[in-house]
C-alpha cells in the first residue's frame, strides 16, 4: 500500500514539474508578456464544397471547445489601425484571421503583406463590400472573385480560400457559388458591433457578455479599420487571458487561386505602372548578409 502511494506521489509531482515547464515554456516564448494568450491549438480547414462556419447562421460545424475563441477582423488592410491590431496580438503571441476589402488591399498592399508575414491567416470580403443580395448574380460574382484576386495580388500563396459575406447576408445562389470555388464560408458566434461604438471600454464589455451569453466559446467579429477596435484590442487580449480563454488559429488544407479574367478586371482598377508580381516583399527581398553595427556608422572626419 505505502509502494502504491509512493507511486501515487511520484505521478503528481512529475505531472506538477511538466505543468511548470510548460508555463516557463509559454512565457519564455513570448518576450515581454509573462501570461499571453498565445495559441492553444491549430486547425487545418478542409474548405472543400464551401462549409459554412459561425452559428449566428450555419449550424454544421461546431469545433470550438469551452473556452476557446477565435479572432477574426474585417474591412482592411488600413493604415494605423491594421498596424495597431497586430500590435497586440504580437504582444500576446497570438493569431487571428483577417478578411480584407478587395479595393483596401490594393491601396495597401503593404499592410496586407505585415498581416501575412506575421503569421496570421488572410481571407477575404469581397472587392468593395457591397451588399451582394443587392446585386445581379454575375455582379455579385465579380465582387467576389475580384476580392480573391485582390488578396492574391498583394500577398501571393499566403491567401486562404476563406471568404465572409458583407453585412453577413448570404444569397442561396452565391453560397452555392463559394461552394463551387470550394470557399469556406465564415459569419460569426460573437458580433462585437464594433462599427456602432466609440467607447473601447464598452466595446470590450460588450463582447465578453455576448461570449459569455453564448456558452463561453465563439468565432469573434471585429473591424481592424475602426479607430475604436484599434485602441479596445488591447485591453480585450488582456481581459480574454485573465478569464481563461484559449485561441484557436484556423488555416486551411488548399490554397486559394485567382481566375485570370478578374486578375485583369483588378489590375485595370491600379493607377500607375502596374507590375505582374503578387509575391509577399519577404520572398521578394531578402538578407544575405548581414551588416554589423560597426559597418553602418556614419564616417568621421
Amino acid at each position: 500500500m505505502q509502494n502504491r502511494i509512493k507511486h501515487i506521489r511520484h505521478a503528481m509531482i512529475a505531472l506538477a514539474m511538466v505543468a511548470t515547464a510548460s508555463q516557463a515554456s509559454a512565457q519564455t516564448t513570448c518576450p515581454g508578456n509573462p501570461k499571453p494568450l498565445g495559441v492553444a491549438r491549430t486547425v487545418a480547414i478542409d474548405t472543400t464544397g464551401g462549409p459554412g462556419f459561425g452559428f449566428e447562421h450555419f449550424k454544421d460545424h461546431d469545433f470550438l471547445r469551452k473556452d476557446e475563441i477565435v479572432l477574426t477582423f474585417d474591412d482592411g488592410p488600413w493604415p494605423h489601425t491594421t498596424a495597431a491590431v497586430l500590435a497586440a496580438l504580437a504582444a500576446h503571441c497570438t493569431k487571428a484571421t483577417f478578411f480584407p476589402i478587395g479595393k483596401h488591399s490594393t491601396w495597401h498592399p503593404e499592410v496586407l503583406r505585415s498581416v501575412a508575414e506575421q503569421g496570421h491567416t488572410i481571407g477575404s470580403h469581397t472587392w468593395s463590400h457591397v451588399d451582394l443580395s443587392k446585386l445581379p448574380t454575375d455582379k455579385a460574382k465579380a465582387e467576389i472573385e475580384m476580392g480573391i484576386s485582390s488578396v492574391r495580388r498583394a500577398i501571393g500563396d499566403a491567401a486562404m480560400p476563406f471568404f465572409r459575406f458583407p453585412a453577413l447576408k448570404h444569397p442561396p445562389e452565391l453560397v452555392k457559388y463559394a461552394g463551387e470555388r470550394n470557399l469556406g464560408i465564415f459569419s460569426t458566434d460573437v458580433d462585437s458591433f464594433d462599427f456602432k461604438l466609440r467607447s473601447p471600454d464598452k466595446l470590450v464589455t460588450g463582447v465578453m457578455e455576448r461570449l459569455h451569453k453564448n456558452g463561453g466559446k465563439g468565432i469573434l467579429l471585429m473591424h481592424d479599420f475602426q479607430q475604436v477596435t484599434a485602441k479596445a484590442i488591447p485591453i480585450l487580449l488582456n481581459e480574454l487571458q485573465a478569464k481563461g480563454y484559449k485561441v484557436v488559429h484556423m488555416t486551411a488544407k488548399a490554397r486559394v487561386n485567382s481566375l485570370p479574367e478578374y486578375d485583369q478586371m483588378v489590375a485595370a482598377q491600379i493607377k500607375g505602372p502596374v507590375s505582374a508580381n503578387a509575391r509577399p516583399t519577404s520572398s521578394v527581398v531578402t538578407t544575405v548578409e548581414p551588416t554589423s553595427a560597426a559597418a553602418t556608422k556614419p564616417a568621421t572626419k
